[in-house]
């Protein structure tokens, strides 16, 4: 086969895989669920903060950000600054390096729906600042690699590092565009770089791809306004910096076998009407707070919630989590605030920090997340052959809808210090519920001998109370 027919087999072959996903995606948005893009059986063929911000820089991972015009959200002139090297048309390079030292300035560009293949390169974004970390986020200004223009890259086993302001290294920005990136290695240091990112409807695929951030707001995989589909397979995902989740999604996001970590922030954020879906993955956040240790912020290890930024198109939420570890070394391990959102889990195993399995709640107001009392949070969240444990907290804006089922077992309680929001929970025959505290529900739906109220009682606004024996 000519490299030209290979290239264009590959395209297609990322082009399919991404419309199935999108017809999966279509299904379910009636229902409220936002599916993301599975991921293929086989390889593509191709394959053989609490830190200061710098000045103008854009503010850490889910805080609202403020557009050229000043205006949270305020759509802005695309800006995709300049590029060291550009790839305008076919091409297949093996070996070698590129370069960049300037602000503004990408070290690889490929674009103008060129088809690119690159082995064994390394991409190196030595230094240069952005001058916009809102460019950098948006477009991918100042990037190690961009895609865009409806671009095809194939990238295996290549070396992309950045040690730049606003340098997320591997970037598809675009309707149209589309990467893979497989075996190689991703490594930034500077505030505000991603690791491998989807912007304005890109598209990115990545096998086995090993990915560490040092910086604040620097998430390992990662999107922003326009969105996208990002789907990764094995590999190793890191971050080390306030504010930087191993995931933070405004695209639609899917994961399999991968090791997430992130070192100073909570593991997993989703905004707006947008997607992660996890299977058989090792996930871990250990939250320390953007904002120091008095600024009350709430601690967490898999955020859903909705900036009013601008970067995220409103609507429902969801995580979706199957198999693998879930746990969370500091604060709740579930946060939803100011979004209606799906959390799906299965076979999951868990691990809070401090007992608080769940948190659906309004916040402050203070970083723009809706009017403080209408900033709830609503949550339906479905447990299937799931073992949970720890405390479920819903405030009075806020509403749940737990349904238990296949065998899941839940230890512990509802709103143990009164009634909050509305809180419906429906326990399928072979569930139980092992109360560890007084219980305040809305409603109960299931077979009560299935509770187990160890002493305590299950108050329920519409039915007798269960007292405990």
């Amino acid at each position: 086969m000519s490299i030209k027919r290979w290239l264009r087999a590959t395209a297609l072959l990322v082009a399919l895989l991404l419309i199935c996903a999108a017809a999966v995606a279509g299904g379910n948005e009636e229902s409220g669920n936002v599916q993301a893009s599975d991921m293929p059986g086989e390889r593509p063929a191709h394959v053989s903060e609490d830190g200061e911000r710098p000045e103008g820089a854009r503010p850490p991972d889910g805080q609202p950000a403020q557009s050229p015009g000043g205006m949270p959200g305020e759509p802005g002139t695309i800006s995709q600054g300049t590029s060291a090297t550009t790839l305008e048309t076919d091409a297949t390079i093996s070996g070698g390096s590129f370069v960049s030292q300037k602000a503004d300035e990408n070290a690889l560009r490929v674009t103008n729906l060129a088809e690119v293949a690159l082995s064994g390169v390394i991409i190196q974004k030595a230094e240069g600042d952005t001058s916009s970390a809102e460019n950098s986020d948006f477009y991918g200004q100042n990037a190690g690699f961009l895609a865009t223009d409806g671009a095809q890259a194939a990238l295996a086993s290549v070396s992309v590092t950045t040690s730049a302001a606003g340098g997320n290294a591997v970037v598809s920005y675009g309707d149209g565009t589309a990467v893979s990136l497989t075996d190689s290695t991703v490594r930034t240091t500077g505030d505000h770089s991603g690791g491998i990112h989807v912007a304005g409807g890109g598209k990115l695929i990545a096998w086995d791809v090993d990915v560490e951030t040092q910086g604040n707001s620097s998430a390992a995989i990662r999107s922003d306004r326009g969105g996208g589909r990002l789907t990764a397979r094995g590999g190793h995902f890191v971050t080390n910096g306030a504010g930087s989740p191993a995931i933070y999604s405004t695209a639609q996001i899917a994961v399999t076998n991968a090791l997430l970590t992130a070192n100073r922030s909570e593991a997993v954020v989703v905004e707006g009407h947008n997607s992660v879906t996890l299977t058989d993955c090792t996930v871990s956040g250990n939250m320390q707070g953007t904002y120091g240790p008095d600024s009350g912020e709430n601690l967490h290890g898999v955020m859903l919630y909705q900036s009013m930024s601008g970067d995220a198109e409103e609507g429902w939420s969801c995580f979706r989590m199957t198999g693998g570890e879930l746990a969370t070394l500091a604060g709740d391990l579930f946060y939803v605030t100011n979004t209606d959102c799906t959390i799906e889990l299965s076979g999951v195993v868990l691990t809070p920090a401090d007992g608080c399995l769940l948190r659906v709640e309004g916040n402050s107001g203070e970083r723009g997340w809706g009017t403080p009392g209408d900033n709830g949070g609503r949550c339906t969240f479905n447990a299937n052959g799931q073992a949970l444990a720890g405390t479920i907290r819903v405030d009075g804006i806020s509403s749940l809808e737990l349904t238990l089922s296949d065998g899941t077992t839940f230890e512990g309680t509802i709103n143990p210090d009164g009634q909050g929001g509305e809180v419906h929970v429906t326990l399928a025959g072979g569930c139980r519920w092992r109360l560890t505290a007084d219980a305040y529900v809305t409603s109960f739906t299931g077979d009560l001998s299935c509770v187990e109220t160890n002493g305590y009682t299950l108050y329920t606004a519409q039915q007798a109370a269960v007292e405990g024996v």
